[in-house]
């Protein structure tokens, strides 16, 4: 038996709630280790000397490249929980193992078993109800539309005067290509056709590039785009049609005209906005690299000091502010991880207290495993899984096996409520379109849209991606949104999304792997939640395969069926 394989931390994604008398429990092991792990748990303060305890059998769900993770469900009145494992492995070696450690006998007291020590209402990870079915739709709104089927493709230069006085000088709006938001307005209908229930925009505030990610004026829209109340037209004509809003919010920096920053610049040292950002130093100097902190050393982006008591208020009122007087349902944090925790704890308080129902991303693009502990973010976009989507249907240099090892350790890294709400894309405004990386073949692009229409996460689809679009380049993915082109791959996309929408199973269920074949590269899992089931099937090649799952299932080249 593999020792040292063998783990299990309380709390996190190994013991979680899912209802108040509900606790799911998770065992990691070696790879094809253990035959057989049971749990045993009781009241942690039970009135009898030897605590009384429910044995739960626990079921292996899913392994990865090197581990295997058992799972069961607690269902008890408990509220004081503590509990232990029985391991038993292929050569009949059988063990106990708690907090103590490993023992053959379990005589240990019941302050060495592993303990919950209390089922919190509070602690208890919950997502919105409204997201749980969602289809999200992301817009680059400089790229996406000025009118109903069409975007004028025309830049803007707009110039405004900030300040309280002539020295303040003038401030440049600028935009390439012409969307704004009366354009997201005028194609809500063709949003809602495709089958997408959320919107995701990209920076909307006023601010100096195209872009949008250098703030200006967190208060105000940026008039390259329209106005407040075009944007509160937008969100209201949105929620007629039952799609939802998320804004994306820049707060690990701003741009050079932001009010603080030109504070700074004037006074220098004298400012009183000094300790808004993060490590000045005087003189401030720009070039060739800025000798402050900035995003990605770009001068114009110099970062905020969200350890900052008063940026803290500020950013919230922010947050708060969009929610209370437009009726936005959520937010995308850019650049996260180079955030204090703390800003996030406080930050999600404070857009919960304006609305309960919110929602936050963040743009977190590594293991978001300290984020995603119910106190901080609800959910992080999931970069890890455009890479797999990559190696297996784009470049077909991994195989079945290997895919399905990378989605399980995808799965089963973070509480499964939580892979349940991670951002799942195929691309974005920060990387190449997939379609480029699938050469031009469209098939693999579908059959990558169909898994993740599948997958446990939220599905989001990159603007354009529905009409074939292509690019690696930042110029070609966020070019502007070809509304002429007429393809076969948006009737594809409108259909997975409305089988995605119309299952339980797809969008709330479990994830177990049921048939895996390296050398035809087809793969099934399976689905489920409460009575509904789906099983979905793979054929990654360019063979005919036939197999049986329960029925007989012929599979075309390139293909995925869906047996109920």
């Amino acid at each position: 038996m593999n020792l040292p394989a063998i783990s299990h931390v309380p709390f996190g994604k190994d013991a979680y709630m899912i209802k108040e008398d509900t606790l799911v429990v998770v065992l990691k092991a070696a790879k094809g280790d253990l035959k057989k792990v049971s749990l045993f748990f009781g009241d942690r303060v039970d009135i009898h000397k030897e605590v009384q305890v429910n044995e739960v059998p626990m079921e292996l769900t899913g392994s990865d490249e090197l581990y295997d993770y058992f799972e069961c469900v607690v269902k008890s009145q408990l509220t004081r929980i503590c509990y232990y494992f029985q391991i038993e492995d292929f050569f009949g070696v059988n063990l106990f193992y708690s907090e103590y450690g490993f023992t053959e006998q379990m005589n240990r007291q019941r302050i060495e078993y592993f303990q919950y020590p209390y089922l919190r209402r509070e602690d208890m990870i919950e997502m919105p109800e409204w997201t749980k079915d969602m289809v999200m739709y992301q817009i680059f709104p400089d790229s996406f539309a000025s009118e109903k089927g069409g975007i004028s493709g025309q830049s803007k230069r707009i110039k405004e005067r900030i300040g309280a006085d002539e020295t303040d000088g003038l401030v440049e709006y600028r935009s390439n290509l012409g969307g704004n938001i009366k354009g997201i307005v005028e194609n809500l209908d063709y949003i809602e056709d495709l089958g997408a229930n959320c919107i995701y925009i990209n920076p909307i505030f006023k601010a100096n590039s195209y872009h949008k990610y250098d703030t200006v004026d967190y208060m105000d829209i940026d008039p390259c785009f329209g106005t407040i109340d075009d944007f509160k037209t937008l969100v209201k004509a949105a929620h007629k049609r039952g799609i939802k809003i998320i804004l994306d919010g820049v707060f690990n920096h701003c741009g050079p005209d932001f009010f603080a920053f030109k504070d700074v610049l004037k006074k220098g040292k004298e400012s009183k906005y000094v300790d808004w950002f993060y490590k000045l130093r005087f003189p401030i100097e720009t070039k060739p690299y800025p000798n402050y902190e900035a995003f990605a050393y770009v001068a114009s982006m110099p970062k905020l000091n969200t350890g900052n008591p008063e940026v803290l208020e500020y950013c919230c009122n922010v947050g708060r502010f969009w929610i209370r007087e437009c009726g936005i349902d959520g937010w995308r944090m850019d650049v996260a991880n180079e955030i204090n925790h703390e800003f996030f704890r406080e930050f999600k308080k404070a857009i919960r207290a304006e609305n309960p129902d919110s929602f936050l991303i963040g743009e977190i693009w590594e293991n978001s495993e300290n984020w995603l502990l119910g106190d901080q973010f609800d959910s992080t976009m999931n970069y890890t899984f455009i890479s797999v989507c990559k190696e297996f249907f784009a470049e077909e240099s991994i195989n079945v096996q290997q895919f399905d090892e990378k989605i399980q350790k995808m799965i089963h890294r973070y509480p499964y409520p939580v892979s349940l709400a991670q951002m799942n894309f195929l691309d974005t405004h920060d990387v190449g379109r997939f379609l480029s990386f699938c050469h031009g073949d469209e098939r693999k692009l579908e059959l990558a849209l169909a898994f993740m229409m599948c997958a446990p996460g939220i599905p989001s689809i990159f603007y354009g991606d529905e009409k074939a679009m292509e690019g690696l380049e930042e110029w070609e993915y966020r070019r502007p949104m070809e509304w002429d082109r007429k393809t076969s791959v948006f009737d594809f996309y409108k259909k997975w999304t409305h089988i995605r929408k119309g299952s339980k199973a797809l969008s709330r269920g479990n994830y177990r792997t049921e048939y895996i074949d390296n050398e035809n590269r087809v793969y099934a899992f399976s689905r489920q939640y409460e009575d509904e089931k789906k099983t979905v099937i793979f054929n990654a090649s360019e063979k005919q395969v036939c197999l049986n799952l329960g029925e007989n299932v012929n599979c075309a080249p390139w293909s995925v069926a869906i047996l109920e």
